[in-house]
């Protein structure tokens, strides 16, 4: 299984622009809902979004983080218009 670090720093590497944006991300394990929460913030504006397992992986393998870049799209977004 990967790692929360490992998870984390390939959302970095897919998202280059999380941390130029000011954009924080946080990653742990939900064992209640066996996902992945992706906790994404920036000054007062908060995501948190689920990503399962298998959906994980390919992350990890470059293969897709749809639901991810998502929500990090509605991210950046919201702080847009304020």
């Amino acid at each position: 299984m990967t790692t929360k670090e490992e998870l984390c720093n390939k959302i970095k590497e897919v998202f280059p622009d999380i941390g130029a944006c000011g954009i924080e991300v946080k990653v742990d394990y939900d064992n209640d809902n066996q996902a992945w929460v992706v906790d994404l913030k920036r000054d007062n504006h908060e995501l948190k979004t689920f990503l399962e397992e298998p959906e994980a992986q390919q992350c990890m393998e470059g293969k897709q983080c749809v639901s991810l870049g998502l929500q990090i799209g509605q991210l950046k977004k919201n702080i847009e218009q304020l």
